[in-house]
């Protein structure tokens, strides 16, 4: 017979994406408003593995992943991800989105986004909200998985994760 515990706290991450690089440290504010004490910003990156979100937001974008200090219950990220909404709401222009937050979690064996759409490899957590399984940690790296976002796949951004993993390690 399972014996029910509680997982370990995690750590929340973020992604940003922008054609307002200034908008971007905005709301990392208000990010760490709502989350804590960010402890990990990466240097601004290119968003430029598709063209999706051109049309909506204007071109070229911008990128920046944080970490939050505060290591969390890993169902606060459905709390985190309705905040995040909240906050690109705030900053629609004409009904468009000027930025985009996706929210997500570090722990020891993966990294999950949080997702209001259904596939098959998204869990549903509640409230409208799935956890897409983006990385796996294994022999000493994340590894992207079939289904992983080119982007989230990509070996810099793969290694920009192992360092926030191995700095969420030694908070643990």
């Amino acid at each position: 017979m399972s014996h029910p515990r509680e997982p370990e706290n995690v750590k929340l991450i973020s992604s940003l994406f922008s054609p307002d690089d200034g908008l971007i440290d905005v709301v990392i504010t208000q990010l760490a408003a709502i989350s804590g004490a960010v402890d990990w910003v990466s240097p601004v990156i290119n968003f430029d593995r598709t063209r999706y979100y051109q049309k909506e937001m204007g071109w070229p974008l911008y990128r920046r992943f944080v970490s939050f200090e505060n290591l969390v219950p890993p169902e606060k990220l459905v709390e985190f991800k309705l905040k995040t909404n909240e906050i690109e709401q705030q900053h629609l222009v004409n009904g468009n989105r000027r930025i985009n937050i996706d929210p997500g979690y570090i722990s020891a064996e993966r990294l999950i986004l949080a997702t209001g759409k259904n596939y098959v490899h998204r869990v549903y957590l509640s409230r409208g909200f799935y956890a897409d399984l983006t990385l796996i940690f294994d022999k000493r790296s994340f590894t992207p998985l079939k289904w992983t976002y080119p982007d989230y796949a990509d070996q810099a951004i793969i290694e920009l994760f192992n360092g926030v993993r191995e700095r969420y390690m030694k908070q643990r």
